[in-house]
């Protein structure tokens, strides 16, 4: 069941970040160092949009999404294009590859039509590029080797 995301949420939220986070293709000491720059913080709640996965109760799965920055958009799509940064993607390990990722990604372009933008923009973790693929995601090139993130995908609306 997916439901938007609650405040009272934050710590089982953290937790499905914490477990998706250690199983990443990365020298431990780096997913250590890294794993609290990825946790939500109760002001968060003011400028994400998130959502949820629950099964029996249990929080499992976690999106959230914010406004891209126009730059980061496909130039294809000119001024003054708006669209959607899928912030973060989180399931919990144990039910990973069960159709989680999918739903929480559907939520996100649900809310992006919504608000009628252009399409959802993705700077994936590295492990994630399979999966961004797999649905047909868009890789946008990389512009400016600087600033640019080197795994950004697309999904068009």
């Amino acid at each position: 069941m997916l439901r938007s995301a609650h405040i009272q949420d934050l710590a089982s939220i953290n937790r499905v970040i914490s477990a998706a986070v250690m199983t990443w293709d990365l020298p431990e000491r780096v997913k250590r160092l890294a794993l609290t720059s990825y946790h939500y913080h109760a002001v968060d709640f003011a400028h994400f949009g998130m959502c949820v996965a629950e099964q029996g109760g249990v929080l499992v799965g976690v999106a959230s999404w914010e406004p891209a920055d126009p730059r980061d958009l496909p130039e294809e799509l000119g001024a003054p294009a708006r669209g959607m940064l899928l912030h973060g993607v989180y399931v919990d390990p144990a039910l990973q590859r069960q159709g989680l990722g999918r739903a929480l990604i559907a939520a996100v372009v649900q809310s992006t039509q919504e608000q009628e933008m252009a399409g959802v923009l993705v700077k994936a973790q590295a492990d994630a590029v399979p999966f961004f693929r797999a649905l047909g995601w868009e890789a946008l090139p990389v512009r400016d080797a600087i600033r640019d993130y080197p795994h950004r995908y697309w999904r068009g609306l």
